[in-house]
């Protein structure tokens, strides 16, 4: 038998050191490296995988055939607008999430509306406790098979005897192969059971979903190169004390990684939201300081959400706070400088905090000119009109520059009955002002017009 011997094995891009060092040679990362313990029969196990695939025959890109991989429906619409459609056969899709906030219940009920026979294999619990939870949410179904096996090679044993036409692994960090020798989760045995398993996946031409455990700071645990194998990366984010669950694509192969998918929990389970902008806006409260309703879109989907700020005017030589949640923090630092440089309004010795309300991020620049009028209403201490929708990019210049689909924003925003628009100025050339399917359209060039359309007068 082959002598094991001590590792260290970079978390971020899976490169192996003999020896510790606080850098990685390869990625060049910080503090990733992992004491680990490998095992020479890795290399071979990794080879009888990559032995699965036939041999490739070089053919003209015409002569394929493109219906072949066509994406087989979930029958959960808000998992198909992510993966673009559905599941493609061979394709392998990793979904992470933080412990309790609803990955199993989400695969569950994917494997009762799953019209095929299908095999969920679960390592971390057994056999009786995922019944329990299927009869909860009512999704106990004869093509559903169901195995407790934390070891590989008789998952794949499985795989030859039931030929399921979907796989759900639960999870992958908790998978091993007796063949390479270290403890389930390490480095070696994430890095070679994601390689069989893809390779699995290719050769039976199954969809296959592993579920991944998430670090503290919110990555997916294990080897950089775990995401790197796998052809669809999903996040499933959400706050365990809250009903809303968020379901996008971090890396998808097959389409689009921009688009949103939305959950209530309930008691029977997880419900698809199809219509997220009353969600979000359900618990507002016009008339209050700091609060602004921003018109965004995710993908293909328009919606409207509330950004809200407070700022507090501290004493002394106490270094004000700033703090920004579902926003990049860099972005509030910058409008704060645009505002007191283009708009004069100082916020230098007051603590700054602005929050999108319903635990979604904000990304597109679009979201800017209503942070502005939020923090300015919340300085000012003068709430904005409860029927006004704003949308812009902000400049350095103070300029508002032009954001793509506002059509769309606005027809939105129009059906959940607001009644008046800040845009800016170049998002109306022709007929400025008329209305918009009941919507009134305001335009500004400059943040300061954009203050005084909304009402907020600031002193110079």
């Amino acid at each position: 038998m082959a002598r094991l011997r001590t590792v260290y094995n970079c978390g971020d891009c899976g490169a192996s050191h003999y020896k510790w060092a606080g850098k990685c040679d390869s990625c060049g990362a910080w503090n990733t490296l992992v004491e680990d313990v490998e095992d020479p029969n890795e290399v071979s196990t990794l080879a009888a995988g990559m032995a699965l695939i036939p041999p490739g025959t070089a053919q003209p890109i015409s002569k394929l055939d493109a219906n072949m991989g066509q994406p087989i429906p979930t029958g959960i619409s808000e998992m198909d607008r992510v993966l673009d459609g559905g599941l493609v056969p061979g394709s392998v899709t990793l979904l992470g999430g933080e412990p309790g906030i609803g990955k199993s219940t989400l695969l569950l009920q994917l494997l009762s509306s799953w019209k095929t026979k299908s095999l969920y294999v679960t390592a971390e619990e057994s056999a009786q406790q995922v019944r329990l939870r299927a009869e909860r949410l009512h999704a106990l179904n004869d093509n559903l098979w169901l195995l407790s096996e934390p070891s590989l090679t008789n998952i794949v044993a499985a795989l030859d005897s039931v030929q399921p036409e979907l796989l759900v692994i639960d999870s992958i960090q908790a998978v091993a192969d007796p063949a390479l020798g270290s403890a389930p989760g390490s480095v070696v045995q994430v890095r070679g059971c994601a390689h069989r398993l893809v390779q699995e996946a290719k050769h039976r031409n199954i969809p296959t979903i592993l579920v991944g455990h998430v670090t503290k700071e919110g990555g997916l645990a294990g080897p950089r190169v775990l995401e790197h194998v796998v052809d669809t990366v999903l996040s499933f984010e959400g706050e365990r004390h809250h009903a809303l669950r968020i379901l996008r694509a971090v890396k998808h192969r097959f389409g689009s990684t921009s688009e949103l998918g939305l959950f209530e929990m309930t008691e029977l389970g997880l419900v698809g939201v199809p219509d997220a902008s009353q969600m979000f806006l359900a618990d507002r409260r016009p008339g209050t300081p700091g609060s602004v309703v921003v018109p965004t879109l995710e993908g293909q989907r328009p919606l409207l959400v509330e950004v809200q700020a407070l700022t507090n005017q501290v004493a002394g030589n106490v270094p004000p706070r700033r703090s920004a949640q579902g926003l990049d923090p860099g972005r509030l630092a910058m409008l704060l400088a645009v505002l007191e440089r283009r708009a004069r309004v100082s916020l230098a010795q007051h603590e700054v905090y602005a929050s999108v309300v319903g635990g979604v991020r904000l990304s597109e620049p679009g979201s800017d000119l209503g942070l502005c009028l939020a923090l300015v209403s919340a300085a000012t201490n003068t709430p904005t009109p409860s029927d006004l929708v704003v949308c812009g990019e902000v400049g350095l210049g103070g300029e508002i520059r032009h954001v793509g689909h506002m059509s769309r924003r606005l027809a939105e925003a129009a059906r959940l009955g607001f009644t008046r628009a800040i845009v800016p100025a170049n998002s109306q050339p022709k007929g400025s002002g008329k209305a918009h399917a009941g919507l009134t359209i305001q335009v500004a060039g400059t943040l300061s017009e954009a203050l005084a359309l909304a009402q907020l007068n600031v002193r110079s």
